[in-house]
């Protein structure tokens, strides 16, 4: 099912916020679907504040997708506000979302992805969930509506990446996410894979910065097809995983950027760190 045809219903529309978001979303040979997932990102925050950017970042596709891209952002540069960053060749999920994240000029950051299988329209709840006392809010899939096959590998995933790190999240890898551009900034994040998403949620909890989980619905993909449950990204993702683990205190401990986080109340968060 897509989610392009659905309006966003009046109880869902939370008031004009004075914020400002950058809308992140991946794309990697998505011909069939980015154009409606960009004008239904783009609607929808124009339904809720008056400054966003929609940025896609095109993964090497080798399909229509970056033509696509083209022509939306010179056709209709005022309605979707639209950035294309383009990779010359594809370079995986985290390495997307890390340019992403890098191009990002507003002061709240959310990713999706973009092959519309989820409903941009609940960010309308996420927004009022990042209040004074949250930096993340971050979904989890109340229906994984993916073959069986993945949802057992996913189920399997959630299950190493808490037994090595602690609780991390109910659905480490929901595609859903909205957080402080400073989150970002405060964190060095290596993966470029499959492991990109626990990489920053492990990395940002253990700095302190506070998470909110929100249910979000899920849906069929339309068209195209998934890559992660290819070989080469499941080997990658392991392998990216205990590199985290191995190395996960000293990055803390040495990385700038993470002695930037602390700045922020450094013994409020010294305590929830703990």
């Amino acid at each position: 099912m897509s989610t392009s045809s659905i309006p966003v219903p009046a109880s869902r529309r939370a008031p004009r916020a004075p914020v400002s978001i950058s809308a992140i979303l991946p794309a990697y040979n998505e011909e069939a679907l980015i154009e409606p997932a960009v004008r239904r990102v783009a609607a929808v925050l124009r339904g809720l504040c008056d400054d966003f950017e929609v940025i896609v970042v095109d993964d090497g596709s080798h399909d229509r997708t970056g033509a696509i891209l083209a022509a939306l952002a010179s056709t209709a540069p005022e309605e979707l506000r639209l950035r294309v960053v383009t990779h010359p060749t594809n370079r995986g999920y985290g390495a997307a979302l890390a340019s992403g994240f890098d191009a990002a000029t507003k002061a709240l950051i959310f990713f999706t992805d973009g092959d519309e299988q989820f409903d941009v329209a609940e960010l309308a709840h996420f927004l009022p969930a990042l209040d004074d006392t949250t930096d993340l809010v971050i979904g989890c899939r109340r229906h994984r509506a993916d073959p069986l096959i993945r949802r057992l590998n996913a189920w399997g995933w959630k299950l190493l990446v808490n037994g090595l790190f602690g609780y991390t999240a109910r659905d480490v890898d929901c595609a859903f996410k909205l957080f402080r551009r400073r989150v970002w900034e405060s964190l060095t994040v290596h993966a470029r894979g499959a492991t990109f998403s626990a990489e920053i949620l492990v990395k940002a909890r253990r700095l302190g910065f506070r998470v909110k989980e929100l249910p979000v619905h899920h849906f069929p993909r339309a068209a195209g097809s998934a890559t992660g449950a290819r070989p080469a990204v499941i080997a990658r993702a392991f392998a990216e995983l205990f590199r985290l683990w191995w190395n996960l205190d000293r990055e803390l401990a040495t990385d700038p950027r993470a002695q930037h986080a602390r700045a922020f109340h450094p013994a409020d968060r010294a305590s929830r760190a703990a």
